[in-house]
């Protein structure tokens, strides 16, 4: 009990530390054809975003609708605004070498073009770390094996080749014409070399979820609904293989390639959603560094639509800091407001009574679009319409 005490304590350190003063994620990890199909956003709508690695944020701009990209992390709305600039200054060839491709050789080049583009924040992280950008200086020669959750990809990619041996089995995967035929490979030939209990226990260990960004309190979610993270590990890849073609799920094949493909990657990164964004609307994306609940006591124009990512459970063991940010959402909230948010426990019953009590559940058409989320490292998804007091 001492060591699982210490372990437990190491791993909050080490999550407020990365989470905190980090880059985590270099890619968005929540499927935005399932937020879309949740939110039916239009041009009239503001939306309020967690930020994260920005693809997302993105991708809503293509809408028309304005964005409020929130995040804790500055770092993260420093790749944001990267992206941002890069989005204005370059070519789209160029861009696609840094966030498709992963980095270029010229990337210090390219940089000086755009950085006059950038906030001193973000010009001061991106000074120092653009290196994450030079594949001759980036471990696995690529920007998605940077940050800390790149570090764990690259490593369960060591695993997968020079461990498991399953290189050639992942090239069969990744070439898989029907989900059937991908299915068939991933039972015979991947799925217990893979799968083993020592790499899922260590994969769900506080210090490696601590990486990726996963909270204590999502990982008690799991352990307290799933009897721990081996089977619940096992269970989400078991549904990614069968819910798409991996070579299709750029989510999942970015981090085994370290690249992604045109025809496979974030619309921001599609010629079309480029030239889109560049003609204007990526104008339509604004960034605050700072809590939801700041961000919003800040707000004199409504909202319409809140995308809290699986927030909710970072904030799980502190029920006035959720109820104070409810209210928040509460106030802030336009006409027809929605909400979304995902969780690793199986329902939103971890939501304190005075918060549920003003929201009005969309279960049916959620529990639908759960299962068609290309990500599938959540347990549940929820859609919620703020209702009066």
């Amino acid at each position: 009990m001492p060591f699982a005490r210490s372990s437990a304590w190491l791993g909050r350190r080490l999550f407020e530390t990365v989470c905190r003063n980090r880059l985590v994620y270099n890619q968005c990890w929540e499927d935005p054809a399932v937020d879309h199909q949740a939110l039916a956003l239009t041009p009239g709508d503001r939306v309020l975003v967690i930020t994260s690695a920005g693809c997302n944020a993105l991708d809503y701009a293509l809408t028309g609708a304005r964005v409020l990209a929130v995040d804790m992390n500055p770092r993260q709305n420093n790749l944001l605004e990267l992206k941002q600039a890069g989005i204005r200054t370059l070519d789209f060839e160029t861009f696609f070498q840094l966030f498709g491709h992963g980095g270029s050789s010229h990337s210090r080049e390219i940089y000086a073009s755009l950085r006059q583009g950038l906030s001193a924040s973000a010009q001061g992280f991106w000074d120092r770390e653009i290196r994450l950008f030079e594949p001759e200086r980036t471990r696995g020669r690529s920007f998605y094996y940077g940050g800390s959750s790149g570090l764990v990809a690259h490593g369960l990619r060591f695993y997968i080749e020079r461990v498991a041996g399953l290189r050639l089995g992942v090239e069969r995967l990744l070439a898989a014409r029907s989900i059937d035929e991908q299915l068939s490979i991933y039972q015979e030939e991947v799925r217990r070399r893979l799968l083993g209990e020592g790499l899922l226990r260590l994969v769900g260990s506080p210090g490696v979820m601590s990486l990726i960004g996963v909270p204590g309190p999502q990982r008690e979610m799991v352990h307290a609904s799933f009897g721990g993270v081996v089977g619940f590990l096992r269970g989400c890849l078991d549904r990614v293989m069968s819910v798409a073609l991996l070579r299709e799920n750029y989510f999942w094949a970015v981090y085994l390639t370290g690249a992604y493909s045109r025809e496979s990657c974030p619309e921001y990164l599609k010629e079309a959603g480029f030239r889109r964004l560049k003609a204007g609307l990526v104008d339509n994306v604004s960034t605050f560094t700072g809590t939801v609940t700041e961000c919003l006591s800040r707000q004199r124009e409504p909202v319409t639509a809140f995308v809290l990512l699986d927030h909710m459970d970072w904030l799980a063991r502190e029920p006035h800091l959720l109820e104070q940010e409810w209210e928040g959402i509460f106030a802030a909230a336009g006409e027809g407001a929605r909400v979304i948010f995902r969780s690793g426990a199986p329902n939103a019953r971890f939501l304190p009574p005075s918060v549920l009590r003003r929201l009005r559940f969309d279960e049916e058409r959620a529990e639908r679009l759960h299962g068609l989320d290309r990500v599938g490292t959540y347990a549940s998804f929820h859609i919620a319409h703020p209702l009066p007091a």
